[in-house]
């Protein structure tokens, strides 16, 4: 079969072309629709029945998708007081076991202290040098801190946040238990070197590598705590240690969960050894 060209095809072409315009021209009517004007005009049923099918299907559609809106219950917000006007009580719930909720021990909490923690200092002179790094825990509405034998009311701003922000929490969670208030109990907070060898000769857990050298670390006791009352009203009603110790360990797992701190459930010491991240 022999090939054409391509000037052959492109030829050709135009000839067609030319051809089909001619008639076009010689013949108008040939290009017309042979459908009547009646028959243009007249409307497809079946189209028309079509398109109120789908109206009808979309307008049942949207009735049955509001009704079942309408039809599903709302879910109950929380509830603050019951009926009668009195408050509502939250239920103590604590943790499953202290010391597998808090494990977390000197090993792990050290490297979060070298990281944002100050140098460690010699003595009490040495540490009122980096005092401009520090801040002054030693009195807070929050918590109350205890008489401090071997260590000092200082503490990075990070720990210094976390510490209020405890006592805050507590107060929260005492308040919607319906628990009269109490203060945490700070035991230990900063220490020097010269603290840590005067604990060491009366408490021989004291670790030589201690946290609360970087001012990150601080101790809150789980067996006493600090009473907020009227000096001159009427006493508060009298709460179990054990009671606000549960409600300490749920505010003390959040935090924790929230990788806010560290913490070591310390069963000799009777406190909760924390440490900021």
């Amino acid at each position: 079969m022999k090939k054409i060209k391509k000037k052959q095809f492109l030829l050709g072409f135009l000839i067609a072309t030319f051809l089909l315009a001619l008639v076009r021209l010689i013949f108008p009517g040939i290009a017309t629709d042979h459908k009547s004007s009646a028959e243009i005009t007249k409307p497809d049923k079946e189209a028309q029945n079509t398109s109120l099918s789908v109206s009808e299907v979309t307008s049942t559609s949207m009735s049955f998708r509001y009704d079942s809106c309408m039809s599903i219950p709302l879910p109950k917000g929380i509830e603050f007081f019951k009926h009668d006007g009195r408050p509502v009580k939250e239920r103590i719930y604590s943790v499953p076991n202290f010391g597998n909720t808090f494990p977390d021990l000197n090993d792990v909490q050290l490297l979060a202290a070298q990281r944002w923690g100050v140098k460690p200092s010699d003595n009490t002179a040495d540490m009122d040098k980096r005092k401009n790094r520090l801040v002054y825990v030693g009195s807070n509405p929050y918590f109350y801190v205890d008489r401090l034998r071997n260590s000092q009311p200082f503490l990075v701003p990070r720990a210094s946040v976390l510490l209020q922000d405890i006592g805050r929490n507590f107060f929260d969670s005492l308040q919607h238990k319906g628990i009269p208030l109490h203060k945490v109990i700070v035991t230990s907070v900063m220490r020097s070197e010269y603290d840590m060898q005067k604990l060491r000769g009366h408490n021989s857990n004291a670790s030589q590598n201690s946290c609360h050298r970087y001012g990150t670390t601080f101790d809150l006791c789980y067996n006493r705590y600090k009473t907020i009352e009227d000096p001159e009203g009427p006493n508060r009603r009298a709460v179990r240690n054990d009671t606000l110790k549960w409600v300490l360990a749920e505010v003390l797992d959040d935090l924790r969960q929230d990788n806010r701190c560290y913490i070591k459930y310390e069963v000799n010491q009777g406190c909760f050894h924390i440490t900021v991240r």
